[in-house]
């Protein structure tokens, strides 16, 4: 079967995004994302500089992957513009993540602002991928807004809590046409798995990862938790009922 995932004209084998923040070392992102088996990864702008190569970290993403720049950082639209056209100079390519983010308690995104640098960005030719709070209107508005995926969060950044939006991003899969990759806040691999059963196109993982014991090995958990949610949800679950239901059939009992 040819599952493929399409987004601003490329064709994706892997339905794992990951972030490249909090690991111990740039070192070992080579490593985490061949075993995660990720082919888009996302960086901070701020943390891609040509002039140092050890703290450059672009350069240990593998190069058969697509570099997603964030604009982690931004407080309104105007600053989330500037650090895309910033990155796409920088040689970071045309895909972007846009955050936009005021809130320094729960760092909940502004999709007010998001919507608005993501119709700027959109009509400049870039790759437009919003994080966002699950809200069927304001994600509507992102499409409309030319985003080739919404971004809905599934727990406040770096909570590892799950998906406390499960309704609301469930909504957003039946009603929005472009993909929904679930970000931020899932920190277990059956939280990736269930969040592909429900019908998401992807999932995008950095702390989960970052901070296991082994990044590596949880890497490859990961990946091996999409893939098999997508399976299941290609596979069709069956339906639930409120009554107990017998495998085999109960025609007769043993003396009867």
């Amino acid at each position: 079967m040819n599952d493929v995932l399409r987004i601003g004209g490329h064709e994706l084998s892997s339905r794992l995004f990951l972030g490249t923040g909090k690991f111990s070392s740039n070192k070992i992102i080579p490593q985490v994302v061949e075993a995660s088996g990720s082919e888009v990864v996302t960086v901070a702008l701020r943390r891609v500089d040509p002039e140092y190569k050890d703290e450059n970290i672009a350069s240990f993403i593998p190069k058969n992957c697509i570099l997603m720049p964030n604009t982690s950082g931004a407080r309104n639209a105007q600053e989330a513009i500037r650090i895309a056209r910033l990155a796409k100079a920088a040689g970071c390519g045309n895909w972007i993540k846009i955050e936009v983010i005021s809130d320094n308690r729960y760092l909940l995104p502004d999709n007010y602002e998001t919507i608005k640098a993501t119709e700027v960005l959109a009509a400049e030719g870039f790759v437009v991928l919003p994080y966002m709070s699950p809200d069927l209107m304001a994600a509507k508005h992102m499409v409309d807004a030319g985003a080739s995926a919404v971004m809905p969060l599934g727990a406040p950044i770096g909570t590892n809590r799950g998906l406390k939006t499960k309704e609301l991003v469930r909504i957003l899969i039946e009603e929005i046409s472009v993909p929904i990759i679930v970000d931020a806040g899932i920190g277990r691999p059956s939280e990736a798995a269930e969040a592909m059963e429900m019908g998401a196109a992807a999932v995008l993982v950095n702390t989960a990862v970052a901070t296991a014991n082994d990044p590596i090995a949880m890497a490859r958990a990961f990946g091996m938790a999409v893939q098999a949610g997508r399976t299941a949800y290609l596979a069709g679950p069956g339906a639930t009922k409120d009554y107990a239901s017998a495998s085999s059939p109960l025609t007769g009992f043993l003396h009867e």
